[in-house]
């Protein structure tokens, strides 16, 4: 009887474990395509990204380089001040979106260009993702608000 107890425990425990590592192995599976890393211009051009990868570009919006095409694609250059990365976007922008303000866009490079499929510009005066302050300040361009 005492047999028969401890082959239903251990069994008990490896279905746990197995079902455990099975739940691991999904949860990985699932962040690693949901997870877009930030780069800001500079890093881009310094280490461009392998080809059809996702990821977030940050920066300024270059003044003078927002030029509107066919239907809803708009193609413009995003800096941090070391380096500038042309952008084109098919869609609706934001309505905060314009020449030296910061967004952030989402999407992959095709040759030479950052093909956004999202596009995040800041919501007040103020506000600028952290991680272009941080790229910006990292360049030497960010000033505080009110400076």
């Amino acid at each position: 009887m005492k047999s028969l107890k401890k082959k239903r425990r251990i069994q008990v425990l490896l279905v746990t474990t197995l079902a455990l590592l099975g739940s691991v192995a999904l949860m990985g599976t699932a962040f690693k395509d949901g997870i877009n890393f930030f780069r800001a211009p500079t890093q881009v051009m310094e280490d461009p990204p392998k080809p059809g990868e996702v990821f977030r570009l940050g920066g300024l919006v270059e003044a003078g380089t927002i030029k509107r095409g066919d239907g809803e694609t708009v193609t413009f250059s995003v800096t941090d001040g070391g380096a500038t990365v042309p952008v084109r976007f098919t869609g609706v922008l934001p309505d905060l979106f314009g020449e030296n303000q910061g967004m952030i866009g989402t999407g992959q490079m095709e040759g030479a260009v950052f093909v956004a499929d999202e596009i995040l510009a800041k919501h007040d005066e103020t506000y600028m993702p952290k991680e272009v302050v941080d790229a910006l300040k990292e360049q030497g361009v960010y000033k505080e608000a009110g400076s």
